[in-house]
């Protein structure tokens, strides 16, 4: 694991504008399920869906990088609003440059949470680059946290309450969705 002060690693997330996830091994457990001739079904976490909701709310941008299509992951990502979906992209690197350049951002700017090593390529340049848990020993080597939840169940819920905490901004979040309905008026 690439070793940071804390101060340093605070200071990037409170710069982060694009917070980019892989899917299979990320959002999911790295299961593809087959359906007849070409149906695919993935299994996305319920609790990491909210925490894209709570990223969002926080003010960051959320993007998906991934090698495969997936019209799974085109619903999921729709159902979630997320902001960029980058589907059918082997070169991973590829779809960070088209995005950088679209929102004018600067790599440091960006977090990418991966798990193989097709996502070596942008986690060696982005400002923050994260593992899941059940990653590949080199992705590991090349993140600056390595979650506790494996891919598929709760990593993803997990770096965006940690980037919240880092920010300053988990408890004023959180207090959005956990107020009463008459409290948010």
């Amino acid at each position: 694991m690439l070793e940071l002060e804390q101060d340093e690693i605070k200071r990037r997330a409170v710069g982060l504008h694009l917070l980019l996830f892989d899917v299979d091994g990320v959002m999911t457990d790295g299961g593809i399920i087959l359906i007849e001739e070409k149906g695919e079904a993935k299994r996305f976490d319920v609790r990491d869906g909210m925490g894209v909701t709570l990223a969002r709310t926080a003010g960051l941008k959320v993007g998906i990088i991934t090698g495969r299509e997936s019209a799974a992951v085109y619903r999921r990502a729709e159902e979630l609003g997320i902001d960029e979906v980058c589907q059918g992209y082997f070169y991973k690197e590829d779809a960070l440059n088209l995005l950088l350049e679209k929102h004018a951002l600067d790599v440091s700017q960006v977090a990418y949470v991966g798990d193989d090593v097709l996502d070596l390529p942008v986690m060696k340049r982005v400002g923050l680059p994260i593992a899941v848990h059940n990653a590949s020993p080199e992705v590991k080597e090349h993140s600056i946290y390595v979650t506790q939840a494996p891919g598929g169940y709760g990593a993803v819920r997990e770096v965006i309450d940690w980037l919240l905490e880092l920010r300053g901004q988990k408890e004023a979040v959180y207090g959005l969705f956990a107020s009463s309905k008459e409290k948010r008026s």
